[in-house]
C-alpha cells in the first residue's frame, strides 16, 4: 500500500494542507509542508545535458535554483502562459522549483478525504502519484516530490488523470 505525507504532530483532525495546481489540463495537490514560495517566472538560463523537463536554473535572492517544468516531467506539451508560476520546494534539503501552469488555492484537508491511489491506477507512474483527493468537484493527484525528481522514468500524467477520472465514473 502507498504511503500518503506525514501529519504534523498535534494537527487537528489529522489535516493537511495541499497547493492546489493545474499542470497541462490536470489538477494536482502538493503538501505545503514542501513549499517555500511560489513566484512568477524569472530569466531561466539554460543548462547543457540538462534532462528534457529541466528548463534551467533562476538566481533568487543569490541562490541558484535548478526549475523543473512539470509539463515535459508529466508528458505535456510546454507552452507559455502568463499565469504560469514557479514553485519553490525544498526536497531533501534541496531547494527545487517547479514550472505549474496555476496555483488556484491552498485547501485544507482531513486524511479521511486523501486515499491511496485506487488499484486501476496500474503501472509504475502511479508510483509518482500515491493519493488521490475531491476538491471542489475536481480531482487532484496528491503529487510524491521525492519520487519524481529522483526518477528518470518517463511519466505519463495523462494517462494517470485518465485512469482517475475513470474510477470516479465506477464508484
Amino acid at each position: 500500500m502507498k504511503s500518503l505525507p506525514p501529519v504534523q504532530e498535534g494537527a487537528a483532525n489529522d489535516e493537511i494542507k495541499l497547493a492546489c495546481l493545474r499542470v497541462g489540463p490536470a489538477f494536482y495537490a502538493l503538501d505545503i509542508m514542501g513549499i517555500r514560495e511560489i513566484i512568477r517566472p524569472l530569466q531561466i538560463v539554460q543548462v547543457p545535458h540538462a534532462p528534457i523537463y529541466v528548463d534551467g536554473v533562476i538566481t533568487l535572492r543569490k541562490t541558484v535554483i535548478p526549475v523543473v517544468d512539470l509539463r515535459r516531467r508529466f508528458g505535456f506539451t510546454p507552452i507559455s502562459e502568463p499565469r504560469e508560476r514557479i514553485v519553490i520546494c525544498a526536497v531533501d534539503g534541496r531547494i527545487i522549483g517547479l514550472v505549474v501552469d496555476e496555483v488556484s488555492e491552498v485547501a485544507t484537508f482531513t486524511r479521511d478525504e486523501i486515499q491511496p491511489a485506487p488499484y486501476y491506477m496500474a503501472g509504475s507512474d502511479s508510483d509518482f502519484f500515491p493519493g488521490v483527493c475531491r476538491h471542489k468537484g475536481t480531482i487532484l493527484l496528491l503529487i510524491d516530490l521525492r519520487k519524481i525528481l529522483s526518477s528518470d522514468q518517463c511519466i505519463d500524467a495523462e494517462r494517470i488523470q485518465q485512469q482517475a477520472l475513470e474510477g470516479e465514473t465506477k464508484d
